[in-house]
């Protein structure tokens, strides 16, 4: 495999940007053109004294704003750990560096317009969770890297790298189309990567675990569910489990992905927007493409449907069971768990209920195993694809259970764990494994919902706390916020890094500044007003008791009327994206 370089120093020129190599033994310089953006590669001596240098770590890519082409630059780097012998990196400060020497070519909109979509790529980039290697492909499965031909080997990350998890895909666009300067770049993965080096009887083990986002149709939580016409799921994440002791290794790989039919759930100020399912759509079609292209991938699946089983979830999982029976595919088993009302008043060991139902099909499918020798032992037939509504708390709780049982077998197998003993009896890594898990499931949460997972506390304890059930109030009522009133925001931020919205350089007309409707502007200030009056005339008692409490009667009737208006019309009144494509919201 082709490894890119590793470090560079980024010089700066008023005409052009070179992009020096600094490992051992390396002379390329990669130049580009700040007015045509042409990219070429040269030497060191082509490097004018007069420009100005600094170190960084990697390229993201480059994007064109309004104000022309902009480069984007990794500044710090920071060390998760070694997989397999090559270092895995965390993604921790960027830069956006210009191309133009100046903006005063623009209109002052314009010149806004740029800055709001600059404020939208530091969004995305500020998002905790970028991570790359730059000899290592992350963006594959042991077992994935293991069944690959001669030619694949041979290919560069760039090239090799599984579509779906890069997320500089987009900013590469143009460094693709020049092999030669693919060492110079690297796909960079969203999502969470832990290391631990851990020890069991005295055997010192790497344990890891990695969640790959996918950037297929992502989004944020209410405004991106379901799947799109190609069967892409929402909030899609691989997540693999890896254990590496003297020489061996294995591989437990789960997913979890959205409701995979079409059905959104738009904000409305309500505090859990009523979700609908499309009527104008054939839902078998993308359904079928979407579990077609998870069978060539991972093999068999086990749908673990952790929603509701009444109330506003009921009819999702009601068609979702519907669809596989009609689907009638025999390497699909759907199972329905409704983990609230098996799990209410604090009953959380009725979990193992469904981790002993699926246990025979969990030894049926079984885990990838290498020996110390490199020879594959075992590979993983199928996957658990678990799902709730966001896909966040009540799958990461499950993926949690399911994955210790993988690694118990695992650390027998591989001669860690003694015949008998249990991980759960293992004080120290039990610690390390449900707070790995935890922060796992917190990193998927901010990424999707804006705020920290819920239930945490069981994931870290292995039951639930009073202390827990305040913390997950207090996340539900950061999530509301988020969710009605910066959501809008973020969505545009992650449509225009992936590409799915393109600035054109100079644009006059933006969708930035779409004209606000009447009652987005009133309504609120006659509710301020009207509320303000009543409590003044509550603290400003008149003349009489009888005149007060007409007074507040008025005023607070128009503050609830007016109230009631605006929950009506929830949908003007919420942060919604401006750019994303209408038939992606529906």
């Amino acid at each position: 495999m082709a490894s890119t370089y590793n470090t560079f120093n980024l010089h700066t020129t008023p005409e052009k940007f070179y992009i020096e190599a600094c490992d051992d033994g390396a002379g390329d310089v990669l130049a580009i053109d700040r007015v045509s953006t042409e990219m070429t590669l040269t030497v060191r001596k082509d490097v004018p004294p007069s420009a100005v240098t600094r170190p960084m770590c990697g390229i993201m890519g480059t994007i064109r704003l309004v104000a022309g082409t902009y480069l984007i630059v990794i500044t710090k780097k920071k060390k998760v750990g070694d997989l397999l012998g090559h270092a895995v990196w965390k993604a921790t400060d960027f830069d956006i560096v210009s191309y133009k020497k100046t903006v005063l070519h623009l209109t002052d909109t314009q010149m806004q317009d740029n800055k709001a979509f600059l404020s939208m790529i530091n969004s995305v980039l500020n998002t905790d969770g970028f991570f790359f290697a730059t000899d290592y492909d992350l963006t594959h499965t042991l077992q994935r890297l293991a069944n690959t031909s001669p030619e694949f080997q041979e290919m560069t990350l760039l090239e090799r790298a599984d579509q779906r998890f890069v997320w500089n895909g987009h900013l590469l666009r143009e460094f693709m189309a020049q092999p030669e300067l693919h060492k110079f770049v690297y796909p960079v993965i969203h999502g969470f990567i832990t290391m631990k080096s851990c020890c069991i009887n005295g055997k010192i083990f790497d344990w890891n675990i990695i969640s790959r986002r996918s950037c297929f149709r992502a989004g944020v939580r209410y405004y991106v569910r379901g799947i799109d016409s190609e069967g892409h799921a929402a909030n899609f994440v691989e997540t693999e489990q890896i254990v590496q002791y003297n020489g061996a290794k294995a591989s437990f790989v789960q997913t979890r992905g959205s409701i995979p039919f079409y059905w959104s759930q738009r904000p409305n100020l309500k505090y859990k927007p009523k979700p609908q399912i499309s009527k104008s759509t054939n839902h078998l079609d993308g359904f079928q493409r979407h579990f077609d292209s998870q069978i060539i991938t991972y093999g068999k699946q086990v749908i673990l449907n952790l929603v509701n089983q009444k109330g506003s979830e009921k009819p999702l999982e009601q068609a979702f069971a519907k669809m596989v029976d009609n689907l009638g595919n025999g390497m699909i088993k759907y199972i329905a768990f409704d983990f609230h009302k098996e799990c209410s008043r604090m009953r959380w060991h009725r979990l193992q209920i469904l981790v002993d139902k699926v246990a025979e099909m969990q030894n049926e499918f079984g885990y990838f195993l290498v020996d110390s020798d490199g020879t594959v032992q075992l590979q993983q037939d199928g996957t658990f694809r678990s799902n709730c509504m966001d896909c966040l708390d009540r799958t990461n709780v499950i993926q949690s259970l399911l994955a210790r049982r993988s690694l118990q077998s695992q650390l027998e197998r591989i001669g860690v764990l003694h015949v008998g003993q249990r991980i759960e009896e293992q004080a120290d890594f039990e610690k390390i494994y449900k707070n790995s898990w935890a922060d796992n499931a917190n990193a998927c949460a901010k990424q999707y919902a804006g705020t920290g997972a819920l239930k945490t506390d069981f994931t870290r304890t292995g039951k639930r706390t009073q202390w827990g059930l305040l913390m997950d109030g207090w996340n539900s009522m950061i999530r509301y916020y988020k969710n009605n009133f910066s959501d809008g925001f973020r969505q545009d931020s992650i449509d225009l890094f992936l590409g799915n919205y393109a600035v054109e350089e100079a644009e006059m007309n933006t969708p930035l500044h779409e004209p606000k409707d009447w009652k987005f502007l009133t309504l609120p200030i006659i509710m301020v007003v009207a509320f303000s009056m009543c409590i003044i005339c509550l603290l400003m008692a008149g003349d009489t008791w009888t005149e007060t409490l007409a007074y507040v009667l008025f005023w607070g009737s128009a503050s609830v009327v007016t109230a009631g208006v605006i929950l009506f019309n929830g949908r003007d009144f919420v942060d919604a994206p401006k750019l994303v494509q209408k038939e992606k919201m529906d």
